[in-house]
């Protein structure tokens, strides 16, 4: 038995047939001392089986049987069994668990026995969808004609999927922005729509997760006004007599939820509280099976942690005034991924960031093409933002085994199923545990045994767990945080449900908490009419909303000299990414930018090989609007509430890339960004810090410090990131008027972060003091107390001070605080 995506996959070919264990012991001897901090071994385990269905069709069984799957596992019939019987259901289960056939057999079992019924497929990549819809046309069912809708379809296609494709695979983007605005042309796909897949639904969290949340209510809100026909299958078309689960005495499945809608199917990698986070996601009762009955091969699972790099040579020999650094992650990586493909392991390398993935994959083929000429061109980065036709020419290339190595960003982390992978290298702490597992199971995924390295970056929460494997092995991955009650989500939401149709009371039950608010907002700002049946979108165009929060219109990268197209970047990350002067590396190749024209989205570049990179610097200014809750505990001040924050990116660094060392620091003229957000903050009493020894002169440093820190291990507590995060601290806040340190979400409205952190502070900011205390370093390096995003250039901190601030914190936070109730100002 194999992972389901039954489809006609190609395998990558051999391996080396290597042992786990004896690859990396090989890695390992590579190095005069060993990087390895901590080897678990996961073991394998054995399947358990089920009979298929009594309602699975003989030719869908023989269809799945052609391609392997000659029983489905128990958690599979299960998920399989409830969704056949009307019952929604999200299936959390291991990666390589077979989910997929979780929701293809009741979807494609009842296109099968019904020929109106249609099935819609949402995936958060197009790579996703592309690899589904390899499975689902693979099987080669007739009448199912299934189809991927996205960004990339040529419009000549679009017409033809409309009317006649009954699998439709899309995303939530193109489900916002293109089906739910023409729903009049999707009218009869609605109407008749039985299935709502969403896969890897783990993924949507966030800003992002609460609007795909308020997309999915649009949808349950058409199909409700179009009304479903009923199923009416014919006569001999179930396969196998018997009743299902749920039958209702007709002759066909019992389809639709407990309102008559499409019944949903979520799949997830393992998580939190699955149903309740499915269940907030949809807005509907969720049945979660979470019980993995699938085979597994064994993993060899290392935390590997760069060495530190030699002092320069030219360096002073005073101990005390020398900061070590580790070797980059992102070298560690390139050389790990190198020695793997010279080992012919076939390995996938996941980094961070899509100029960390063209890094890697540059240095990997650097090193390989000086080992053995050639040999180089195995190894490819892989991203967003590259053109469709480089994306899907990489895809082919990896599953055909033309690559032997791959740096991707996370767009590859996802379902998509690549057979005959050895090893899997993670650049830096993924974000969650449910990343850090649905990246290590992208190796070994044909039932083979398999290594994971997690290669850590110099980062406080990288270095934190990477000497606390605890952390990690043995404890349960994290829920997904999203709040569909984000008023700058439903606003927003609100007016494309009104540009579609008028509003309705009921409607405002649909959309839940805040609704009704939402809505009065939205009629005050004039964007809507109220009527007596209902409010009204009074203008001519659409709303426009960006669902993932990425800051406006995406740039266009364009090589100035030749108009040619490389890639996009998104307009939140353009001041970062390409403003004038900044270094852009697409497909190995640097380029240089010009001009940014943030007018027209584009940004003009041209080939160069600097032996420079560049770092931009930003400017943050905050002040608090409002406290929603507040904990008083003496000296110390615990706050959760709403801020706004200015930020400007005004000048970047140029560093040498051998060495790091900073070059120049130039200007720039950008315009300044504003972001109303949630955020957590503490405060201090000048006195409680004078007592613990931190003097004035030391406070601005200290606090600079803990903020750094404690940003860095908030995701250890919350499904985020430290890019998902901000922070600012002062010794003197104008609205605190006390030294302060704030965390915010960077996300309009908030994303949940910062609620997250109040309710566990004192867990949170333990294991922030814990970290930096248990650094070996003597005043403050990026495994502690520096940040890679800083805006000030790491100044001043106060490593020692750092520790202070954060004993006088925990001393007076009462023991095991969390979820503090007290109401703010704002509140009463």
């Amino acid at each position: 038995m194999q992972d389901v995506n039954p489809a006609a996959t190609v395998s990558a070919g051999p391996g080396t047939g290597r042992p786990p264990a004896e690859l990396l012991r090989r890695l390992r001897t590579r190095h005069p001392t060993d990087p390895v901090t901590h080897v678990e071994r996961v073991p394998a385990r054995a399947g358990e089986q089920a009979p298929w269905p009594q309602w699975a069709p003989e030719e869908l069984r023989a269809a799945f049987a052609r391609h392997g799957v000659t029983a489905p596992w128990r958690h599979q019939a299960e998920a399989a069994e409830l969704a056949y019987a009307g019952q929604h259901v999200v299936v959390a289960t291991g990666t390589a668990s077979g989910k997929s056939l979780a929701y293809q057999l009741p979807a494609l079992a009842t296109l099968l026995a019904d020929p109106r019924a249609t099935v819609l497929y949402l995936a958060p990549t197009k790579a996703l969808a592309a690899d589904q819809l390899r499975a689902v046309a693979g099987l080669e069912l007739d009448g199912v004609r299934p189809a991927c809708y996205d960004g990339d379809t040529p419009r000549t296609e679009r017409e033809w999927i409309r009317r006649h494709s009954r699998f439709v695979l899309t995303n939530p983007d193109m489900l916002h922005h293109g089906i739910l605005p023409g729903h009049a042309q999707w009218s009869g796909f609605l109407r008749r729509l039985t299935y709502v897949i969403v896969d890897e639904c783990h993924t949507y969290r966030g800003v992002f997760g609460s609007h795909v949340a308020h997309v999915l209510r649009r949808l349950r809100r058409r199909c409700a006004q179009f009304g479903r026909l009923p199923s009416q299958p014919p006569i001999g078309r179930r396969g196998t007599a018997g009743p299902a689960v749920g039958d209702r005495g007709s002759t066909g499945p019992a389809v639709g939820g407990a309102r008559g809608g499409p019944v949903f199917l979520l799949a997830s990698a393992t998580s939190g509280d699955p149903a309740v986070t499915a269940g907030r996601l949809t807005g509907l009762p969720v049945t979660a099976v979470t019980e993995d009955t699938s085979p597994r091969g064994g993993v060899t699972f290392a935390l590997w942690e760069p060495p530190l790099l030699p002092p320069p040579a030219d360096a002073v020999a005073v101990a005390d005034d020398l900061t070590q650094v580790r070797r980059s992650a992102l070298r560690e990586t390139a050389d790990l991924l190198a020695d793997s493909v010279a080992e012919g392991v076939r390995t996938l390398a996941f980094v961070r960031s899509r100029r960390g993935a063209e890094v890697v994959a540059a240095n990997a083929r650097r090193a390989l093409d000086e080992a053995v000429p050639g040999l180089g061109e195995r190894v490819a980065a892989y991203r967003a933002g590259y053109l469709r036709e480089e994306r899907r020419a990489l895809e082919r290339a990896l599953l055909h085994g033309d690559l032997l190595g791959l740096a991707s960003t996370n767009a590859l982390e996802l379902g998509v199923d690549l057979v005959g992978l050895d090893a899997v290298l993670i650049c830096g702490w993924p974000g969650t545990r449910a990343s850090l597992w649905q990246q290590a199971g992208r190796a070994g995924r044909s039932g083979g045994e398999a290594l994971a390295v997690l290669v850590a970056r110099d980062d406080p929460l990288d270095t934190y767990l990477v000497h606390h494997p605890e952390a990690l092995f043995g404890r349960p991955v994290e829920a997904t945080v999203l709040d569909p009650a984000n008023p700058y989500v439903l606003a927003p939401q609100l007016a494309c449900a009104a540009a579609e149709s008028p509003l309705t009371p009921a409607d405002l039950d649909l959309f839940g908490d805040g609704a009704k608010e939402a809505v009065d907002h939205l009629v005050r700002a004039g964007d809507l009419r109220q009527r007596p049946s209902g409010w009204y979108w009074r203008h001519r165009e659409r709303p426009e909303v960006d669902l993932r929060g990425e800051g406006g219109t995406p740039i266009c990268v364009v090589e100035a000299s030749t108009g040619r197209l490389l890639g996009t970047v998104d307009g939140g990350s353009a001041h970062f990414l390409v403003h004038p002067g900044a270094v852009y590396l697409h497909q190995g190749v640097s380029y240089v930018v010009d001009a940014l024209d943030l007018d027209d989205g584009c940004a003009l570049v041209h080939v160069e090989e600097p032996d420079w990179s560049t770092h931009a610097r930003d400017v943050t200014s905050l002040s608090v609007v409002s406290v929603r809750s507040y904990l008083d505990a003496g000296p110390v001040g615990l706050f959760l509430g709403e801020v706004d924050v200015t930020s400007q990116v005004v000048s970047y660094q140029r560093r040498r890339i051998a060495s790091g060392e900073v070059i120049d620091t130039r200007p720039l003229d950008l315009p300044a960004r504003e972001l109303r957000t949630v955020a957590v903050w503490f405060t201090l009493s000048p006195q409680s810090l004078a007592a613990a020894g931190v003097e004035a002169a030391d406070v601005p440093g200290a606090l600079h410090a803990a903020e750094h820190a404690a940003i860095g291990l908030l995701p250890l507590m919350a499904t985020c990131d430290r890019w998902d995060i901000g922070g600012l601290s002062t010794a003197l806040h104008p609205d605190t008027e006390v030294p302060t340190v704030f965390v915010y979400d960077g996300h309009p409205g908030g994303a949940g972060f910062a609620e997250r952190a109040y309710r566990t502070a004192a867990a949170w900011l333990g294991a922030t003091r814990d970290a930096v205390v248990e650094c070996g370093c003597e005043s403050g390096c990026p495994s502690c107390v520096q940040s890679p995003k800083c805006g000030n250039g790491n100044n001043p901190l106060s490593k020692p001070d750092a520790v202070r601030v954060l004993d006088v914190v925990l001393a007076n936070l009462p023991a095991g605080a969390c979820a503090p109730t007290q109401p703010g100002p704002a509140d009463r």
